[in-house]
């Protein structure tokens, strides 16, 4: 694995991790808020992936070794669009995976590079920012986060204090037009599972809704049920 940093076309310096084992396709991981490229379970479910596909796994601005300030999916379109053009001049498929925001960011990317992306993974999708429910003070919430805590992945975050217009999944996902796989969690207190599936049942391409039963938000899906999750994402990406 090495640390890659470009440009985006507004000049945040963005990183990410490559996992380069010489495959002809890659699949591009986005974390949601407060998640980076070397948080734990980024890091081992890149690992996992890279054993059958090339792994990029990225940092959005205002987190972890990139530069700049978050603002909650109004211009980290420009930062995944910088790592596909990337990855579009030594890739021959690009496959995108997206958790929470990320995800978010990925099906508005679907939509920008509609010849270029084969499929789409959408974890715990918002239908729009302003729905999130985020309801902290339940455990199902702050437990997973306790468990998760890393205090240099944390101490990283840099949220902007102004954020811009927001692109909502729900009034775009009808234009995506690759295969887009749709997780979500059942007991998921941050964004709740109807948002995820209201998605899958406005998208008019191949897709798959499944529910995690028991689980929780996004890289939780992973966390507490590694197989099913591993299992189902890569029989649809490789199916």
């Amino acid at each position: 694995m090495k640390e890659i940093k470009i440009k985006t076309d507004d000049n945040v310096e963005i990183a990410f991790n490559l996992y380069d084992n010489s495959h002809k396709s890659v699949i591009i991981l986005a974390p949601g808020w407060f998640m980076t490229k070397d948080s734990k379970s980024f890091k081992e479910m890149s690992e996992v992936f890279s054993s059958k596909i090339d792994v990029i796994t990225m940092d959005f601005r205002g987190h972890g070794r990139s530069k700049g300030f978050y603002t909650f999916t109004s211009k980290e379109i420009k930062d995944i669009s910088a790592v596909i053009e990337y990855a579009k001049g030594k890739y021959e498929n690009i496959y995108l995976a997206g958790f929470s925001l990320g995800a978010a960011i990925v099906l508005t990317a679907g939509v920008k590079y509609k010849k270029d992306i084969k499929k789409i993974i959408a974890v715990s999708a918002p239908s729009c920012f302003e729905k999130i429910e985020n309801k902290v003070w339940k455990k199902e919430a702050w437990l997973p986060t306790l468990k998760k805590c890393e205090l240099n992945r944390w101490l990283s975050v840099r949220p902007s204090l102004i954020s811009g217009k927001k692109v909502k999944p729900i009034e775009i996902v009808d234009s995506i037009e690759c295969p887009t796989l749709f997780l979500a969690g059942e007991k998921d207190p941050t964004v709740c599972s109807w948002h995820t599936e209201a998605l899958f049942k406005k998208a008019v391409c191949e897709k798959k809704y499944e529910l995690f039963e028991n689980c929780c938000h996004a890289e939780d899906l992973f966390i507490q049920n590694r197989e099913k999750f591993v299992n189902i994402c890569c029989e649809w990406l490789f199916n």
